[in-house]
């Protein structure tokens, strides 16, 4: 399964971690940018720390899960 990670920073300046499970294949590092960006004007997510304030970084995480057999 692969997760999209949105890391940003907030008011505390820690890092808050936005997590999207299943993303589109095709998606560039640019849209990703301004939809961070977007996310960030319109204050649609509050942390402990406060507002997010700015992007610190974003990646594609990929998890493999192999069930053992009894």
């Amino acid at each position: 399964m692969k997760t999209l990670e949105l890391k940003f920073t907030n008011e505390d300046n820690r890092v808050v971690t936005i997590s999207l499970q299943d993303p589109v294949e095709s998606i560039d590092p640019e849209t990703i940018r301004q939809v961070m960006d977007d996310m960030i004007e319109a204050n649609t997510f509050f942390s402990n720390g406060g507002d997010l304030v700015e992007k610190h970084s974003a990646r594609i995480v990929e998890r493999y899960v192999e069930d053992i057999e009894w």
